[in-house]
Protein backbone atom coordinates (compact mmCIF):
# COMPACT_ATOMS: atom_id res chain seq x y z
CA UNK A 1 0.00 0.00 0.00
CA UNK A 2 2.63 2.33 0.60
CA UNK A 3 4.60 2.57 -2.74
CA UNK A 4 0.78 3.25 -4.12
CA UNK A 5 0.89 6.24 -2.04
CA UNK A 6 3.97 7.21 -2.97
CA UNK A 7 3.02 7.07 -6.60
CA UNK A 8 -0.27 8.48 -6.07
CA UNK A 9 0.62 11.12 -3.18
CA UNK A 10 -0.76 14.53 -4.96
CA UNK A 11 -3.58 12.98 -6.68
CA UNK A 12 -5.18 10.18 -4.19
CA UNK A 13 -5.87 12.68 -1.63
CA UNK A 14 -9.82 11.77 -1.85
CA UNK A 15 -11.72 8.86 0.01
CA UNK A 16 -12.44 5.28 -1.62
CA UNK A 17 -15.59 4.17 -2.95
CA UNK A 18 -17.15 0.83 -3.84
CA UNK A 19 -18.84 1.11 -7.27
CA UNK A 20 -22.36 2.50 -6.79
CA UNK A 21 -23.48 0.38 -9.87
CA UNK A 22 -22.65 -3.20 -11.25
CA UNK A 23 -19.86 -3.10 -13.23
CA UNK A 24 -20.74 -5.14 -16.70
CA UNK A 25 -17.57 -6.26 -19.11
CA UNK A 26 -17.78 -9.31 -22.09
CA UNK A 27 -14.42 -9.78 -24.58
CA UNK A 28 -15.58 -11.95 -27.24
CA UNK A 29 -13.53 -13.06 -30.73
CA UNK A 30 -15.39 -13.58 -33.69
CA UNK A 31 -14.21 -13.42 -37.72
CA UNK A 32 -11.16 -11.61 -36.82
CA UNK A 33 -12.00 -9.49 -35.07
CA UNK A 34 -11.95 -8.88 -30.81
CA UNK A 35 -15.01 -7.29 -29.63
CA UNK A 36 -14.85 -5.39 -25.87
CA UNK A 37 -18.69 -4.83 -24.56
CA UNK A 38 -18.49 -2.57 -21.55
CA UNK A 39 -21.20 -0.33 -19.41
CA UNK A 40 -18.12 1.93 -18.55
CA UNK A 41 -18.28 1.69 -14.84
CA UNK A 42 -15.21 0.54 -12.70
CA UNK A 43 -15.07 -3.01 -11.20
CA UNK A 44 -12.44 -1.68 -8.10
CA UNK A 45 -12.45 1.39 -5.54
CA UNK A 46 -12.79 4.60 -6.88
CA UNK A 47 -12.26 8.10 -6.06
CA UNK A 48 -15.31 10.21 -4.44
CA UNK A 49 -16.75 12.30 -8.13
CA UNK A 50 -17.69 14.59 -8.28
CA UNK A 51 -14.73 15.90 -6.38
CA UNK A 52 -13.23 19.85 -5.70
CA UNK A 53 -11.14 19.19 -8.76
CA UNK A 54 -12.97 17.18 -10.85
CA UNK A 55 -17.02 17.95 -11.23
CA UNK A 56 -18.37 15.09 -12.74
CA UNK A 57 -20.09 12.03 -11.70
CA UNK A 58 -19.32 8.20 -12.98
CA UNK A 59 -22.11 7.21 -15.55
CA UNK A 60 -22.63 3.76 -17.08
CA UNK A 61 -21.92 4.49 -20.82
CA UNK A 62 -22.50 1.20 -23.38
CA UNK A 63 -19.37 1.11 -25.55
CA UNK A 64 -18.39 -1.76 -28.13
CA UNK A 65 -14.91 -1.54 -28.90
CA UNK A 66 -13.54 -3.55 -31.78
CA UNK A 67 -9.42 -4.51 -32.48
CA UNK A 68 -8.15 -6.92 -35.02
CA UNK A 69 -7.24 -10.51 -33.48
CA UNK A 70 -4.08 -10.54 -35.16
CA UNK A 71 -3.40 -6.97 -35.64
CA UNK A 72 -0.32 -5.36 -38.34
CA UNK A 73 2.09 -2.98 -38.03
CA UNK A 74 1.56 0.03 -39.69
CA UNK A 75 4.10 2.02 -42.49
CA UNK A 76 4.13 5.09 -39.91
CA UNK A 77 3.47 5.92 -36.10
CA UNK A 78 -0.03 7.30 -35.52
CA UNK A 79 -0.06 9.80 -32.39
CA UNK A 80 -2.74 8.81 -30.03
CA UNK A 81 -4.17 12.36 -30.28
CA UNK A 82 -7.89 12.20 -30.84
CA UNK A 83 -8.41 8.54 -29.84
CA UNK A 84 -8.41 6.84 -26.55
CA UNK A 85 -5.28 4.69 -26.38
CA UNK A 86 -7.08 1.40 -25.25
CA UNK A 87 -9.40 -0.22 -22.72
CA UNK A 88 -8.59 -2.28 -19.98
CA UNK A 89 -9.83 -5.72 -19.84
CA UNK A 90 -12.22 -4.53 -17.00
CA UNK A 91 -13.68 -1.96 -19.74
CA UNK A 92 -12.13 1.44 -18.54
CA UNK A 93 -10.69 2.82 -21.64
CA UNK A 94 -6.67 4.42 -21.17
CA UNK A 95 -6.96 8.01 -22.32
CA UNK A 96 -3.38 9.68 -21.92
CA UNK A 97 -4.23 13.05 -22.74
CA UNK A 98 -5.97 16.25 -21.27
CA UNK A 99 -7.62 19.35 -21.96
CA UNK A 100 -5.95 21.59 -19.86
CA UNK A 101 -3.44 23.86 -21.99
CA UNK A 102 -0.69 26.72 -21.19
CA UNK A 103 -3.05 29.85 -20.58
CA UNK A 104 -6.20 27.81 -21.49
CA UNK A 105 -5.27 27.93 -25.37
CA UNK A 106 -5.01 24.87 -27.07
CA UNK A 107 -3.08 26.53 -30.10
CA UNK A 108 -0.17 27.14 -27.79
CA UNK A 109 1.26 23.37 -27.99
CA UNK A 110 1.85 23.39 -24.49
CA UNK A 111 -0.36 20.81 -23.35
CA UNK A 112 -0.57 19.78 -18.98
CA UNK A 113 0.90 16.37 -18.52
CA UNK A 114 -1.88 14.54 -16.06
CA UNK A 115 0.49 13.08 -13.93
CA UNK A 116 3.10 15.77 -13.76
CA UNK A 117 2.39 16.58 -10.30
CA UNK A 118 1.89 20.15 -11.69
CA UNK A 119 -1.66 20.34 -12.12
CA UNK A 120 -4.23 18.66 -10.27
CA UNK A 121 -7.73 17.39 -11.95
CA UNK A 122 -8.76 15.24 -9.16
CA UNK A 123 -7.79 11.76 -9.90
CA UNK A 124 -7.89 8.85 -8.00
CA UNK A 125 -5.95 5.98 -6.41
CA UNK A 126 -5.95 4.52 -10.07
CA UNK A 127 -5.12 7.61 -11.80
CA UNK A 128 -8.25 8.33 -13.13
CA UNK A 129 -10.77 10.30 -13.22
CA UNK A 130 -14.33 11.67 -14.80
CA UNK A 131 -15.05 13.06 -18.23
CA UNK A 132 -17.80 15.58 -18.49
CA UNK A 133 -20.04 12.61 -20.20
CA UNK A 134 -19.29 10.49 -17.27
CA UNK A 135 -16.73 8.14 -18.86
CA UNK A 136 -14.36 6.97 -15.86
CA UNK A 137 -10.72 6.72 -17.51
CA UNK A 138 -7.36 6.21 -16.78
CA UNK A 139 -4.41 8.72 -17.41
CA UNK A 140 -1.78 6.40 -15.98
CA UNK A 141 -1.19 2.43 -14.03
CA UNK A 142 -4.55 1.74 -12.32
CA UNK A 143 -2.74 1.33 -9.50
CA UNK A 144 -5.77 0.19 -6.97
CA UNK A 145 -6.59 -2.54 -9.51
CA UNK A 146 -3.84 -3.85 -10.83
CA UNK A 147 -2.12 -4.40 -7.26
CA UNK A 148 -5.28 -6.37 -6.37
CA UNK A 149 -5.14 -8.46 -9.42
CA UNK A 150 -1.45 -9.09 -9.22
CA UNK A 151 0.37 -9.36 -5.40
CA UNK A 152 4.00 -10.18 -7.34
CA UNK A 153 5.93 -8.84 -10.02
CA UNK A 154 4.86 -10.81 -13.34
CA UNK A 155 4.00 -9.99 -16.94
CA UNK A 156 0.16 -8.92 -16.71
CA UNK A 157 -2.11 -8.65 -19.62
CA UNK A 158 -4.13 -5.61 -18.53
CA UNK A 159 -5.99 -4.75 -21.98
CA UNK A 160 -5.88 -4.12 -25.58
CA UNK A 161 -4.86 -1.08 -27.77
CA UNK A 162 -6.92 0.78 -30.28
CA UNK A 163 -4.70 -1.07 -33.03
CA UNK A 164 -5.21 -4.55 -31.62
CA UNK A 165 -1.82 -5.28 -30.22
CA UNK A 166 -1.96 -5.68 -26.42
CA UNK A 167 -0.87 -4.36 -23.24
CA UNK A 168 0.98 -5.16 -20.34
CA UNK A 169 1.59 -2.97 -17.24
CA UNK A 170 5.10 -2.31 -15.58
CA UNK A 171 6.80 -5.72 -16.08
CA UNK A 172 8.27 -7.84 -18.89
CA UNK A 173 10.48 -10.42 -20.44
CA UNK A 174 14.36 -8.91 -20.48
CA UNK A 175 17.09 -11.86 -20.78
CA UNK A 176 14.52 -14.21 -20.23
CA UNK A 177 13.97 -12.80 -17.30
CA UNK A 178 11.16 -10.79 -15.26
CA UNK A 179 12.39 -6.96 -15.11
CA UNK A 180 10.66 -4.02 -14.59
CA UNK A 181 10.66 -1.73 -18.39
CA UNK A 182 11.92 1.55 -18.27
CA UNK A 183 10.82 4.30 -20.87
CA UNK A 184 13.20 6.17 -23.41
CA UNK A 185 11.80 9.29 -22.75
CA UNK A 186 13.85 11.93 -21.07
CA UNK A 187 13.21 15.53 -19.60
CA UNK A 188 14.67 17.74 -22.22
CA UNK A 189 17.76 19.95 -20.63
CA UNK A 190 17.78 23.69 -21.00
CA UNK A 191 14.71 26.21 -21.48
CA UNK A 192 11.78 26.37 -23.15
CA UNK A 193 11.94 28.81 -25.60
CA UNK A 194 8.32 29.74 -26.14
CA UNK A 195 4.99 29.78 -24.44
CA UNK A 196 5.42 29.40 -20.72
CA UNK A 197 8.93 29.88 -20.82
CA UNK A 198 10.92 28.45 -17.36
CA UNK A 199 13.34 25.17 -17.55
CA UNK A 200 11.59 21.84 -19.02
CA UNK A 201 10.75 19.94 -15.94
CA UNK A 202 7.68 17.94 -16.98
CA UNK A 203 4.56 19.93 -16.45
CA UNK A 204 4.21 19.66 -19.87
CA UNK A 205 3.83 16.86 -22.37
CA UNK A 206 6.25 19.29 -24.78
CA UNK A 207 8.87 19.23 -22.11
CA UNK A 208 9.97 15.25 -22.86
CA UNK A 209 11.44 13.99 -25.90
CA UNK A 210 12.17 10.67 -27.09
CA UNK A 211 15.90 9.49 -26.50
CA UNK A 212 16.48 5.95 -28.58
CA UNK A 213 17.73 3.39 -26.63
CA UNK A 214 18.36 4.65 -23.27
CA UNK A 215 15.61 2.48 -21.91
CA UNK A 216 13.81 -1.38 -22.82
CA UNK A 217 10.81 0.71 -25.35
CA UNK A 218 10.45 2.39 -28.18
CA UNK A 219 8.80 5.21 -29.44
CA UNK A 220 5.59 3.97 -28.63
CA UNK A 221 6.36 2.86 -25.16
CA UNK A 222 6.14 -1.24 -26.72
CA UNK A 223 8.39 -3.73 -27.95
CA UNK A 224 8.51 -7.15 -29.92
CA UNK A 225 8.97 -10.11 -27.62
CA UNK A 226 7.08 -13.06 -26.37
CA UNK A 227 4.46 -12.83 -23.52
CA UNK A 228 2.46 -15.85 -21.51
CA UNK A 229 -0.62 -14.52 -24.48
CA UNK A 230 1.83 -14.82 -27.26
CA UNK A 231 4.45 -17.36 -26.61
CA UNK A 232 5.18 -16.73 -30.24
CA UNK A 233 5.93 -13.40 -30.04
CA UNK A 234 4.39 -10.31 -30.83
CA UNK A 235 3.89 -6.47 -30.73
CA UNK A 236 2.79 -5.25 -27.04
CA UNK A 237 2.79 -1.89 -25.44
CA UNK A 238 3.61 -1.31 -21.43
CA UNK A 239 2.25 1.29 -19.08
CA UNK A 240 5.16 2.74 -17.27
CA UNK A 241 5.95 3.91 -13.85
CA UNK A 242 7.92 6.85 -15.83
CA UNK A 243 6.52 9.37 -19.03
CA UNK A 244 4.59 8.41 -21.30
CA UNK A 245 3.11 6.27 -18.32
CA UNK A 246 0.21 5.43 -21.37
CA UNK A 247 1.69 5.16 -24.54
CA UNK A 248 1.37 8.50 -26.95
CA UNK A 249 1.85 6.64 -30.48
CA UNK A 250 0.12 3.56 -32.47
CA UNK A 251 2.33 0.77 -33.69
CA UNK A 252 -0.54 0.24 -35.77
CA UNK A 253 -3.76 1.42 -37.12
CA UNK A 254 -6.47 2.50 -34.56
CA UNK A 255 -9.82 1.40 -34.99
CA UNK A 256 -12.78 4.09 -35.26
CA UNK A 257 -14.75 2.90 -32.19
CA UNK A 258 -11.96 4.63 -30.27
CA UNK A 259 -12.24 8.01 -31.58
CA UNK A 260 -13.27 10.48 -29.22
CA UNK A 261 -16.87 11.73 -29.45
CA UNK A 262 -17.65 15.30 -29.96
CA UNK A 263 -19.89 16.98 -28.31
CA UNK A 264 -21.80 19.48 -31.05
CA UNK A 265 -20.90 22.60 -29.31
CA UNK A 266 -22.14 25.82 -31.45
CA UNK A 267 -19.56 27.13 -33.39
CA UNK A 268 -17.89 30.75 -31.39
CA UNK A 269 -19.18 32.67 -34.12
CA UNK A 270 -22.82 31.96 -33.45
CA UNK A 271 -22.43 33.44 -29.30
CA UNK A 272 -24.30 36.45 -29.01
CA UNK A 273 -21.91 39.31 -27.40
CA UNK A 274 -23.68 38.93 -23.81
CA UNK A 275 -22.94 35.20 -24.10
CA UNK A 276 -18.91 35.90 -25.54
CA UNK A 277 -18.77 38.65 -22.58
CA UNK A 278 -20.00 35.96 -20.03
CA UNK A 279 -17.75 32.86 -21.78
CA UNK A 280 -14.73 35.06 -21.48
CA UNK A 281 -15.36 36.06 -17.63
CA UNK A 282 -16.27 32.67 -16.63
CA UNK A 283 -12.82 31.26 -17.82
CA UNK A 284 -11.10 33.64 -15.19
CA UNK A 285 -13.60 33.23 -12.62
CA UNK A 286 -12.69 30.64 -9.43
CA UNK A 287 -16.14 32.14 -7.96
CA UNK A 288 -18.21 30.92 -11.15
CA UNK A 289 -16.40 27.94 -11.58
CA UNK A 290 -16.88 26.91 -7.53
CA UNK A 291 -20.74 27.43 -8.16
CA UNK A 292 -21.13 25.06 -10.84
CA UNK A 293 -19.13 22.58 -8.87
CA UNK A 294 -20.80 22.82 -6.18
CA UNK A 295 -24.26 22.47 -8.14
CA UNK A 296 -22.40 19.25 -9.97
CA UNK A 297 -23.27 20.80 -13.30
CA UNK A 298 -21.79 19.82 -16.30
CA UNK A 299 -22.05 22.64 -18.91
CA UNK A 300 -18.99 21.43 -21.17
CA UNK A 301 -16.50 24.31 -23.16
CA UNK A 302 -16.95 26.32 -24.58
CA UNK A 303 -20.09 26.98 -21.54
CA UNK A 304 -23.16 25.87 -22.78
CA UNK A 305 -25.63 28.18 -20.76
CA UNK A 306 -29.26 26.63 -21.61
CA UNK A 307 -27.43 23.87 -19.29
CA UNK A 308 -27.68 25.84 -16.24
CA UNK A 309 -30.79 26.35 -14.00
CA UNK A 310 -31.86 29.85 -14.38
CA UNK A 311 -31.27 31.15 -10.77
CA UNK A 312 -27.63 29.98 -10.97
CA UNK A 313 -27.42 31.73 -14.22
CA UNK A 314 -28.33 34.99 -13.24
CA UNK A 315 -25.81 34.65 -10.03
CA UNK A 316 -23.04 34.23 -12.41
CA UNK A 317 -24.63 37.10 -15.32
CA UNK A 318 -24.81 39.50 -11.63
CA UNK A 319 -21.03 38.67 -10.55
CA UNK A 320 -19.77 39.54 -14.01
CA UNK A 321 -21.71 42.73 -14.21
CA UNK A 322 -20.34 43.20 -10.54
CA UNK A 323 -16.94 42.72 -11.67
CA UNK A 324 -17.20 44.73 -15.33
CA UNK A 325 -18.48 47.71 -13.07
Amino acid sequence: MSYRIIICGFFCLMLQSAPEKKSFVRIDDQRGYRYIFTNSIPNHLHGSFPNRNNPNRISKIKRVYKVKSKPLVAKNTVPVAHYLFGVAINGIPFDPGTAEFWQRNRHSGWRYEALSGKINLGLDMNNAHVQPNGMYHYHGIPWQWLTKKVTTPDVTLVGYAADGFPIYALYGYKNNEISKMRSSYKIKKGMRKSGPRGYYDGTFVADYIYAANTGDLDECNGKFGVTPEYPQGTYHYYLTEDFPFVPRFFKGTPDFTFKKQKKGHRPQKSLSSQEKLLGKHFRHCRYCHELIRNNNLRIGRPPQWHKVPSAILQKIKTHAKNQQD
